[in-house]
């Protein structure tokens, strides 16, 4: 007579099986790292770069009185006089962010052979302001009748308002620039741009104004004829980063 004889296996064995099912599928939901860092991986950044011209509206003045004399005392008073003249004069004509640029008090020497002498002394106050462009001219022109003696610079800006229009426009080719420059890199390697996966928007720069110098004989001939003042275009310019997967 053949007898059977089942073989129980330990409750110990039927733990440590089950442990390893569990394991084993615990292990197939933990994400590959690998393949993470591989997605993460297959992005291409790219910054863009746009240009807007703006039309200037403003001029900005910078201008001053300058006098010269024996004492400080002497120049300094009269440095003042002009000046308040003139500031009085800029008031009444409603110029914007007027302010004072510079103040200066300084000695006059003469070298004669190697020997220095005291001969007197050199003021100046210096003003900055804004006005319309087209006001420019005859504000000049007055400003040097009540006293002021030297015109620094004149520039050129434009308008809040149109610096904000330009730099809408700037962004709009910025952006354009960096999917364009992506897809020129893409394309040589034979890949294609999908998705964008984050964007940085740079802040707007405006360079400064070139000033526009006046020449000595200019204030000679502010009396005799209205200063000619025509504005021109300020550059706007904005950047745009691209992260773009692919």
């Amino acid at each position: 007579m053949t007898r059977t004889v089942q073989v129980r296996k330990p409750a110990r064995w039927s733990r440590l099986k089950a442990l390893a099912i569990s394991t084993g599928m615990m292990s197939l939901m933990v994400p590959n790292p690998v393949l993470a860092q591989e997605k993460i991986m297959r992005t291409l950044t790219v910054t863009g770069r746009g240009t807007e011209m703006a039309a200037t509206s403003l001029a900005q003045i910078r201008l001053g009185v300058e006098a010269q004399g024996k004492t400080a005392n002497e120049v300094q008073q009269e440095v003042a006089r002009r000046s308040n003249s003139v500031v009085t004069l800029l008031k009444a004509r409603n110029v914007e962010r007027l302010e004072t640029t510079g103040i200066n008090l300084s000695p006059t020497y003469r070298y004669d052979s190697g020997t220095q002498t005291l001969t007197g002394y050199t003021a100046s106050n210096i003003v900055s302001f804004r006005i319309a462009t087209e006001k420019a001219g005859s504000v000049l022109d007055e400003a040097v009748k009540a006293g002021a003696t030297r015109i620094d610079s004149v520039s050129f800006v434009a308008s809040d308002a149109a610096i904000a229009t330009a730099h809408k426009a700037a962004l709009r080719k910025a952006t354009q620039n960096a999917q364009e420059q992506a897809d020129a890199v893409l394309s040589a390697l034979g890949l294609v741009r999908r998705d964008v996966v984050n964007i940085q928007i740079g802040g707007a720069f405006t360079p400064p104004p070139r000033p526009v110098f006046a020449e000595a004989d200019a204030l000679k001939q502010a009396a005799a004829a209205p200063t000619p003042v025509i504005g021109g275009d300020q550059q706007v310019e904005a950047s745009v980063t691209l992260q773009i997967s692919y």
